[in-house]
């Protein structure tokens, strides 16, 4: 049976470091002083130093990939979802172009592209950016295009467990996948505490990556996927009429420590060398070292993805990924892992060639 390898991965975010300017803001938004009193402390300890979002928080942006923060965030007044959208179909694809301009894709790698994947959960359109990649890199019309929507954080192990299957179906297949998220879209005028401190982890980013058949990269090697019984209302994620409405349970890292402590997320481990996890989060990645025990510095790419780009939904765990391709030596097995609405954790089990 063919292998499928991820060969390269290549990164990109928004011009606009947004993190100090969120936190003012939101300390603003909450009329409660004891809760503003939270949320610093939660800044504290956040261990997030950057987030990087499309919106401008320096006023009077021009750029045709960028709004200003104030116009578009205008408390009492937050845009409704049509407004959103109009925001995600001029600003993504300029976001789109960066990472796979990145990507480098040599003139042999594009003419073997057949296939594009894109994940995305915070917003769409149509014809959309599965169109805008075929435009941008001249593609045939007939290369195959799949949209993996609305799966949240653990998208991108769904998108590259169908390039597997792709490329073990046809060897001389050449997947192309772009994750993007624009996840400061979807600020909400709230009062509760939960979800202001949602908010203070989300920002924008984009991963392209190419995986084909050549021994080159990360050999794909399984993936599973593992739902935690009952605990479906934990995260969640709903289209409403003012953007899209998250939840996102504070009850979720004890929750994924638990499963990961008692063995309901993943089978045998011993063999594993690197964990390229999600980083959702401090307390997320708090919890998944001590359910598995791993040692201190085990997570040490993932605690600087995070502290460098916040959570960026389905694009975070190729930015740990990138991290990892790139001081991994030859034999080296990972199990990368992702988190979202279910709740669900999907793995995918990978060597270094």
């Amino acid at each position: 049976m063919t292998t499928a390898y991820l060969n390269r991965i290549a990164t990109a975010v928004p011009d606009h470091d947004v993190h100090d300017a969120f936190v003012v803001f939101a300390e603003k938004m909450l009329a409660d002083s004891r809760l503003r009193t939270i949320f610093r402390r939660m800044v504290s300890r956040a261990d997030i130093a950057h987030r990087y979002s499309f919106l401008d928080p320096h006023r009077g942006a021009e750029q045709f990939s960028s709004a200003d923060a104030y116009e578009f965030y205008r408390a009492g007044n937050l845009p409704n979802t049509a407004r959103r959208m109009q925001m995600f179909e001029l600003c993504a694809p300029a976001l789109m172009k960066k990472a796979v301009n990145r990507l480098a894709l040599s003139e042999k790698e594009r003419s073997g592209i057949t296939h594009v994947l894109v994940t995305c959960c915070t917003g769409l359109y149509a014809p959309g950016l599965d169109f805008e990649i075929v435009d941008h890199l001249g593609l045939p019309s007939d290369v195959e295009r799949t949209m993996v929507g609305f799966m949240g954080c653990y998208a991108a192990i769904n998108a590259l467990k169908l390039a597997r299957h792709i490329v073990r179906s046809d060897p001389t297949a050449g997947v192309l996948m772009v994750n993007l998220e624009l996840c400061t879209l979807h600020l909400q005028d709230t009062q509760d505490l939960e979800q202001v401190l949602s908010f203070l982890v989300f920002a924008d980013g984009a991963a392209a990556s190419l995986i084909t058949a050549c021994e080159r990269g990360f050999a794909l090697d399984s993936f599973k996927a593992v739902m935690v019984p009952e605990k479906r209302g934990l995260i969640t994620w709903n289209i409403r009429d003012l953007g899209f409405d998250m939840l996102l349970s504070g009850k979720v890292p004890a929750q994924l420590g638990r499963s990961l402590h008692e063995g309901e997320l993943m089978d045998e481990r011993d063999d594993i060398d690197l964990w390229p996890v999600h980083p959702g989060g401090r307390s997320i990645l708090d919890a998944v070292e001590n359910g598995l025990a791993l040692p201190t510095d085990a997570l040490v790419a993932l605690r600087e993805v995070l502290s460098r780009f916040g959570n960026m939904s389905s694009a975070t765990v190729m930015f740990v990924l990138e991290r990892m391709m790139q001081n991994t030596q030859p034999g080296q097995r990972g199990c990368a892992m992702s988190f979202g609405p279910g709740l669900t954790a999907e793995t995918m089990r990978f060597h270094a060639v």
